[in-house]
């Protein structure tokens, strides 16, 4: 049994048409027919039948898709595992992170930790944050970064950061050698507040921003990196994790404005596990050397 037999099945099950399985794999339609008589004659069944201009599963058909998949699968992972054994790799992590972690400090962090294990090979999966339980639980990946704290009996949720939230603002051409100090309340009066970008303070910081200031107004946008955009762009004001403006606020792209009349909440960043194996507690060790 050939692996291009397979593939040939599986396109053909999906469109139900030899002609679209043909222009689909790049091979003519007699190379359809053909591969699917052959793979018929090796397992004993017919595959398919015709019902006016389509085909569909017979039974046996329908019984041999998964096996089929499974037969491909296997195959991808042996040879995925091949390749890893020929880099070097005895182990892989597979990693899901949040956007807001995934284009902090992490890019600096990954490429240290692959220097200094160069046998575990790394994959990331760039999830919002409340999709990385259910990534951790299903064991689609072995250890999830997030910024929201998760309460789940099946899973372990360990805080690792404390970020301080700072008001950011656009620099607007200011000298901050000359200019007057940055005066919080005015800006947030008289500028768009840009909300919702993270997944934890934000409604505890709106209630007391609104005693405060009963007229603000405000904008959501649910990520981060188009927050620092719209602000650099003089679209409002936000509070964020400084560590997501660490860069822009050193670069003079943008300014922290003080706010000593709010008690302003600070942004988490947790690990989560279903399982912690040597290369788990390896990573976290050593990601304990940073701050995301």
């Amino acid at each position: 049994m050939e692996l291009k037999w397979l593939h040939t099945f599986i396109a053909a099950a999906r469109h139900e048409n030899f002609r679209k399985t043909a222009e689909e794999l790049f091979i003519s339609q007699p190379t359809v027919t053909v591969h699917i008589k052959l793979l018929e004659e090796e397992i004993g069944s017919s595959l398919f039948e015709r019902e006016g201009r389509k085909i569909i599963l017979t039974e046996a058909g329908k019984k041999f898709i998964p096996i089929a998949r499974t037969m491909i699968g296997v195959y991808e992972e042996g040879k995925a595992e091949m390749d890893r054994f020929r880099q070097g790799y005895t182990q892989k992590l597979i990693l899901a992170m949040s956007p807001l972690i995934a284009e902090s400090i992490m890019p600096y962090v990954l490429k240290k930790f692959m220097l200094a294990y160069p046998n575990i090979e790394i994959s990331v999966q760039v999830l919002d944050s409340i999709k990385i339980p259910e990534a951790v639980l299903s064991g689609k990946v072995d250890l999830g970064l997030s910024r929201s704290e998760i309460k789940n009996a099946d899973l372990t949720c360990r805080p690792l950061y404390e970020d301080p939230v700072i008001l950011v603002v656009p620099h607007d051409g200011r000298d901050s050698e000359t200019a007057p100090p940055l005066d919080a309340e005015e800006l947030l009066m008289n500028h768009y507040l840009i909300t919702h970008n993270h997944p934890e303070y934000w409604d505890g910081l709106l209630r007391s921003l609104r005693l405060k200031i009963p007229t603000i107004k405000t904008m959501a946008v649910s990520q981060v990196h188009v927050t620092r955009r719209f602000i650099m762009e003089g679209l409002g004001i936000s509070f964020l994790p400084s560590s997501t403006v660490r860069r822009e606020l050193l670069e003079g792209r943008l300014l922290e404005a003080p706010c000593p009349f709010l008690h302003l909440p600070v942004a988490k960043t947790y690990a989560i596990l279903k399982y912690e194996s040597e290369k788990e507690t390896q990573f976290l060790q050593f990601l304990s050397q940073f701050r995301l």
